[in-house]
This record gives structure tokens, C-alpha cells and sequence, in this order.
């Protein structure tokens, strides 16, 4: 029988590469709670129809990515693909948008059916900031700030914010004219792709990867100029504030994202060493969503982060060594029946007084268990033998200076001696 294994683009996290993971998560938490922003957990099944109507039907995400299927209920189902409908439907669900503003974010596995490659798959995970009910420019720079914090909290640098303005939907309205007149002129230069989105989502043809519909698009006409007064006035107010936070930018006029929610506001951070996958956080202002599923008029502000691209910078700019799980206080070793039956209390009371301690169980000779203890990096190793189960005292060998003559202890000497030596 041939063994099982994992599907296409769903990856095992395993021991060696979770420490890494959890250092961003602590520093995500740390960052979110400074900023008073409280943490929400929705489900990772939806009904189809959230994101269908949230997302849109003609984009990329809807149409061809997601996980969707019946249940035996024959109710449309689908794995979440993001995370903003999913809040916002249950900001709406719970009455939380009647209790005043919300700040919130989210952490969790997402799904798309697209091709895997390097940081990114079909599970993949995200971190994401929700402000609902908050329509001052400010608040747009606030949110960018906390994510550029984050980052640099992870350790990243060399990293660049892009801006534009989608501007609102009237102004949307002139400028997907204006740009389908001059696209359909120049239909025949377009790639397959764009000619497709020409018809269901052509301002999605700005975010082309295609190198000569790039080239073409820079005689095309601009968002920025079809921007109304005081749509540019918005979006000056959140350059000002940004440049007040000393946080640099690039004016990118043909960024877009690729969910049909977004207004005003739009940025990504991105990253030069992650290729032609430069994004590492994404996000904008999205003041119609909240409407759109069912909601009262509700402003509203986000980004989110994507955790595999995030760990690949973190692990490229720390280094192997500080990928490592974490080392314990002590480690207990032991022989013989009577040994052993002191052994795992001992741990457990050295875990209840604060201590990380790993207990081997192998029962194999003192050299190989010291030799294990020393692979796992512990600076202390408690020693119970037939010899000292029998006084009732454990042996504390020092692993890093093997020169320190031995201790023998009892148990809450032991304890106690590793607390106040600051071990634990």
C-alpha cells in the first residue's frame, strides 16, 4: 500500500519551520493589542453567495479559485478565500457595527485554487486589520502605519509602499469608459488574459503581468485623471498624513486589487526578494462593502498579510539560527525503574514552576541520553540514577560549562536553585 499524501498546494508546517511562524504571530498580537485593535475568529466555510456578492462574480477569485461545492443540506459552500467578507459578515450578523467603530483583526488559513510557487498555495495563511466604521483619511495612514510597524517589528527591511486612489464609483464609472474606448482601439495588442478582462473587469488590466500589455498601457488614460476634486483632496490628506508619519511611498497610478470592493485608498507593501511575487501586504479602503451584504452604509479600511511570503523574508533576513525551536531549561535524564518513576514528577514541577523542561524517556545509557540533551541545546540536565532515586536527590550537570563540578540536589533544592539563577 502505497502512502498518503498531502494534496497539491496544501503544505505540513513542520517542528522545525513553526518557530519562525509563531515569533510573526506574537509580534502580530503585540502590534494589534498596543493599537487597541481586538482580535475576531470567523469560520473557514461560508456560503458561496458572501463572497459572490462581496468580491464579485467577475473576478478572477470568484471565478475561477475558489473551493466551492453542496452540502448535504444542498447549500452552496465555500472555503474562504479571504478574510474581509467573512468579518464584515459577521459585524453584521452579531450587531457589532451598532456598538460604534470596530477595529479588528483576524489571523487563519485561506483557499484558492490557483498554481503553487514559492509562497503561495492553495491553503495559505493571512494576517489582517478590519477598521469598520472609520472614514477620516487618518484613519487609512493609521491602518498602512500598523502594518509597516508590523513589518519592520518582524525584522524586515528594504521594503516599499505603493499608493493610488480608485477613488469612488463615480469616479470608477468615468475612467472604465474612458479606458474601455481606448482598450477596445487596441484590442488585437492585448493578451488573451486582458482581452477577456476587457469585457468582465477591464480596470483588473492594470495589474497585467504581461509585459507588452504593460508597455501599451503607459499611453493609456490614468484613474488620477478622472478623479473628481474631492476624491484628490481625500487622497491628499492620506499622503500628507503618511509623510507626517515619516513613512516613505510611491505614487503607483496603475495599481489596482484584485477584489471588486476596493475605493479611494489602495496600497501594497512589496518586497524586492520575493521576484516577480513581490506583495506582502495588500489592502484599501472599502467604504461599499459593508452595504453590499446587507449592512447599513458603513466606512471602512483594511489590508492583509500573507504569512508564507512574510516567513520567507523572515527566515532570509534571521538566518538559520534563529529559526531553531527553542532550547528548555532542563532536561531530565534517567535510569531504572525507580529513576524513572521520579523522573516525569520531577518535570512536571519544573514546567509548573516556569521552567521548560524536556524529559527523555528512552531509557537507554547516561551517554546517549546526555548526547540527545545536548542536541536540543538545554544548559542544565537533572540526573536520576538507581543510586540517587534511592538517597532521594537528583544530580544538575551544567552542559555548557562541563568543567562545573556536579549538584546534588533534592528535587526542590534543584527547583529552586534554577529559579533564583534566573533559568526560569
Amino acid at each position: 500500500m502505497e502512502p498518503l499524501q498531502s494534496l497539491r498546494g496544501m503544505v505540513d508546517l513542520l517542528p522545525e519551520q513553526t518557530p519562525v511562524w509563531q515569533r510573526i504571530e506574537a509580534t502580530a498580537r503585540q502590534h494589534f493589542r498596543r493599537a487597541g485593535i481586538a482580535e475576531i475568529r470567523t469560520p473557514l466555510l461560508e456560503v458561496t453567495e458572501l463572497f459572490a456578492r462581496g468580491i464579485g462574480v467577475a473576478t478572477d477569485v470568484v471565478g475561477k479559485e475558489m473551493y466551492s461545492f453542496l452540502d448535504r443540506g444542498e447549500r452552496h459552500c465555500t472555503l474562504r478565500p479571504e478574510g474581509t467578507a467573512s468579518v464584515v459578515r459577521a459585524a453584521i450578523q452579531h450587531g457589532l457595527l451598532s456598538q460604534g467603530a470596530q477595529r479588528l483583526w483576524y489571523g487563519g488559513p485561506m483557499f484558492r485554487y490557483e498554481r503553487p510557487q514559492a509562497g503561495r498555495q492553495r491553503q495559505f495563511h493571512q494576517i489582517g486589520l478590519e477598521f469598520l466604521g472609520l472614514a477620516d483619511p487618518r484613519s487609512d495612514a493609521e491602518a498602512i502605519a500598523i502594518a509597516w510597524d508590523l513589518l519592520a517589528g518582524v525584522g524586515l527591511a528594504g521594503l516599499t509602499l505603493e499608493l493610488n486612489s480608485l477613488g469612488s464609483h463615480d469616479d470608477r464609472v468615468r475612467f472604465r469608459a474612458a479606458l474601455v474606448g481606448w482598450l477596445e482601439e487596441r484590442r488585437d495588442q492585448l493578451d488573451p488574459d486582458s482581452q477577456q478582462r476587457l469585457v468582465s473587469n477591464p480596470l483588473r488590466i492594470l495589474d497585467s503581468k504581461n509585459p507588452a500589455t504593460q508597455a501599451l498601457l503607459a499611453e493609456a488614460p490614468t484613474l488620477a485623471a478622472a478623479l473628481a476634486p474631492e476624491s484628490r483632496e481625500r487622497f491628499e490628506r492620506v499622503q500628507e498624513a503618511l509623510s507626517r508619519l515619516e513613512i516613505p511611498f510611491v505614487l503607483n497610478p496603475r495599481l489596482v486589487r484584485g477584489l471588486d470592493y476596493y475605493g479611494h485608498t489602495a496600497f501594497e507593501i512589496t518586497s524586492s526578494q520575493l521576484g516577480a511575487q513581490a506583495t506582502v501586504c495588500g489592502g484599501g479602503r472599502y467604504d461599499t462593502l459593508v452595504q453590499q451584504l446587507g449592512g447599513p452604509v458603513t466606512p471602512a479600511v483594511g489590508w492583509a498579510l500573507g504569512m508564507e511570503r512574510l516567513v520567507l523574508l523572515a527566515q532570509a533576513a534571521d538566518g538559520p539560527a534563529s529559526q531553531a525551536a527553542p532550547a528548555p531549561d532542563l532536561y531530565v535524564v534517567s535510569r531504572g525503574a525507580a529513576a524513572e518513576a521520579l523522573a516525569l514528577p520531577l518535570a512536571r514541577r519544573g514546567r509548573r514552576a516556569g521552567l521548560a523542561v524536556e524529559l527523555d524517556f528512552s531509557g537507554a545509557a547516561f551517554g546517549k541520553q546526555f548526547k540527545r540533551a545536548d542536541r536540543c541545546g538545554a544548559r542544565w540536565a537533572a540526573v536520576i540514577g538507581e543510586a540517587e532515586a534511592a538517597e532521594g536527590v537528583v544530580v544538575l550537570k551544567d552542559l555548557r560549562a562541563k568543567a562545573t563540578a556536579d549538584r546534588r540536589l533534592t528535587a526542590e533544592a534543584l527547583l529552586a536553585w534554577l529559579r533564583e539563577s534566573g533559568s526560569a
